[in-house]
C-alpha cells in the first residue's frame, strides 16, 4: 500500500517525469535544428537554438532535482528529431514552446498547487516564464529570418532558464538571478 504522501504527490510526479522527458528531448532537437541553421547560414537563429537548447537542459536538471527529492529517478527517452528547414524548424520551436507555455505547464501548475508541492510548482513556473520567452524569440526569429544575420549573443539563466537576447536587467526577471551570472551562448 502507498503511503498517504506518496499518493499525494502521484500526479506531481508523473508530470515531472513528462516535463523531464519533454525538457530533455526539447534539448536534443534545438541542438540539431541549430546545427542546420549553421549549415544554412542563420547564425541567429542557429544561437537562439543552442540558447534555447541550453534553457532546456537547465529546466530538465531543474525537474530532474525535484524528481529526486520525491525519492524517484528521472526518465525519458531522447527520440530522434525530424531536422527539416530552419524555417520549418523555427515553426516546430513554436509550436512546442506555444504548447508548453498554454497548455502543459499551466496544467502541471495546477496540480502541483493542489498536491501542495511547493518545488515542483518552483520549477514548473521557472519552465513557464522561459518557455514564454522562447515561443516570442523564436516568432520574431521567423518573422526575421530573411534578414540573415550573422551569430548572436544570448544571455541564459543557469538557475531558471530565461532567455534573452539582451541583458539589460541588473537581475533575472524570473529568478532575480543576478545578470552577472548569466551565460552567454552565440
Amino acid at each position: 500500500m502507498k503511503s498517504t504522501a506518496a499518493v499525494k504527490t502521484a500526479s506531481t510526479l508523473a508530470n515531472l517525469q513528462a516535463a523531464y522527458h519533454g525538457e530533455s528531448n526539447a534539448h536534443a532537437k534545438y541542438l540539431a535544428f541549430a546545427a542546420k541553421a549553421d549549415q544554412e547560414g542563420y547564425g541567429r537563429a542557429a544561437s537562439l537554438f543552442r540558447a534555447a537548447a541550453r534553457a532546456e537542459e537547465i529546466h530538465a536538471g531543474n525537474h530532474a532535482a525535484v524528481i529526486r527529492k520525491l525519492g524517484a529517478t528521472p526518465e525519458c527517452k531522447i527520440e530522434p528529431a525530424p531536422v527539416k528547414s530552419t524555417a520549418e524548424n523555427l515553426k516546430v520551436a513554436i509550436e512546442g514552446e506555444t504548447y508548453e507555455r498554454d497548455v502543459m505547464y499551466p496544467a502541471f501548475i495546477k496540480v502541483a498547487q493542489e498536491e501542495k508541492n511547493a518545488a515542483a510548482l518552483r520549477t514548473f513556473r521557472f519552465a513557464l516564464e522561459a518557455e514564454t520567452e522562447h515561443a516570442r524569440l523564436y516568432t520574431a526569429a521567423l518573422k526575421n529570418l530573411a534578414q540573415v544575420k550573422p551569430a548572436t549573443k544570448f544571455y541564459v539563466c543557469p538557475v531558471c532558464g530565461y532567455t534573452a537576447e539582451k541583458a539589460d536587467f541588473a537581475r533575472c526577471p524570473v529568478c532575480h538571478h543576478p545578470k552577472e551570472k548569466f551565460e552567454v551562448i552565440s
